[in-house]
C-alpha cells in the first residue's frame, strides 16, 4: 500500500469540507508550469536519533557486510528542516540542535536569501504546525526584517491529516532511507552524511512526477465531499 493510502485511513469518513479546500489549493499549485521568479518549494521537518556504538566494529572483509554491535548508547535527537523544489530536482536540507520557531524561521530567511534571492515570491507549501505560522518570523527577527521576509512568501497548507499532498516528505522518505539510515553518533556526522546525500541528488537534478491531481481527488475521494443540494427555484 503506498504511504499516503495508509495515511488516509486516519481521515474521518464523513465529509470535510475544510480538508477538501486545502487539498484542492495544494492541488491547484502542482498545477502550476515551472516559474523561476515563483519556485514552487515544499517544507517539511524530521528527527534523527544519535546513536553511538559501544564497542569497535569489525573491520569489512571482501564479500562481507559491514558487521557491528547491536548495543548503542543514545546521544539524543536532532532534527532536520527540508525543502525541496519538485519542478526543478533541487532540495535543501538543514540540521540543527531544535525545531522552535526562531529555528524554522532562521530557515525560511535562509530559502529567502540565500536559495532564492532573485525570486519575487516562493511559494510555499507546508502542513500546519504550530511554528509553520507568520508570526514566528516576527518573534524571531525585528518587525521590518519579518515583514520583508512575508513579502516575499506565498503560503500554501496542507489539511490535517493530508501531509502526504507535502512532496518534501516523499524526499525526507528518501533521506531517512538511503542518506541517513545507518548508526550517527552526533550532528556533525548527520551533517556530513545530509550534504553528501542532497549533493549527490542536486547533481542528478531528480525530480517528483506528481500526478494526483483535483479531478482524480474528486473521484478517489469523493466521500470526503460535501453533499450539496442546489435549488432551481420555480
Amino acid at each position: 500500500m503506498k504511504p499516503w493510502l495508509k495515511e488516509q485511513w486516519c481521515i474521518a469518513p464523513k465529509a470535510n469540507a475544510d480538508f477538501v479546500a486545502a487539498m484542492e489549493d495544494v492541488l491547484a499549485v502542482y498545477q502550476r508550469p515551472y516559474d523561476e521568479r515563483r519556485p514552487q518549494i515544499c517544507l517539511d521537518e524530521t528527527s534523527k536519533q544519535l546513536k553511538a556504538d559501544t564497542c569497535e566494529r569489525l573491520p569489512l572483509k571482501p564479500g562481507e557486510s559491514e558487521r557491528f554491535d547491536y548495543e548503542y548508547e543514545r546521544h539524543g535527537v536532532c532534527n532536520l528542516f527540508l525543502a525541496c523544489e519538485p519542478l526543478a530536482g533541487k532540495r535543501m536540507v538543514q540540521v540543527t540542535q531544535r525545531r522552535t520557531k526562531q529555528d524554522w524561521a532562521q530557515f525560511v530567511r535562509d530559502l529567502v536569501d540565500i536559495h532564492y534571492p532573485q525570486a519575487e515570491r516562493i511559494v510555499l507549501v507546508m502542513d500546519n504546525l504550530n511554528t509553520h505560522v507568520i508570526g514566528s518570523l516576527y518573534e524571531a527577527f525585528p518587525p521590518a526584517e519579518a515583514r520583508r521576509l512575508v513579502e516575499r512568501l506565498e503560503i500554501h497548507y496542507t489539511p490535517k491529516y493530508g501531509s502526504w499532498l507535502n512532496m518534501a516528505e516523499i524526499e525526507l522518505a528518501v533521506l531517512m532511507h538511503h542518506g541517513i539510515s545507518q548508526r550517527l553518533a552526533d550532528q556533525e556526522d548527520v551533517r556530513r552524511q545530509v550534504d553528501a546525500w542532497q549533493t549527490r541528488r542536486n547533481q542528478k537534478a531528480i525530480k517528483v512526477d506528481w500526478r494526483f491531481t483535483t479531478a482524480d481527488a474528486r473521484i478517489k475521494l469523493k466521500h470526503l465531499y460535501p453533499s450539496v443540494e442546489v435549488s432551481l427555484g420555480e
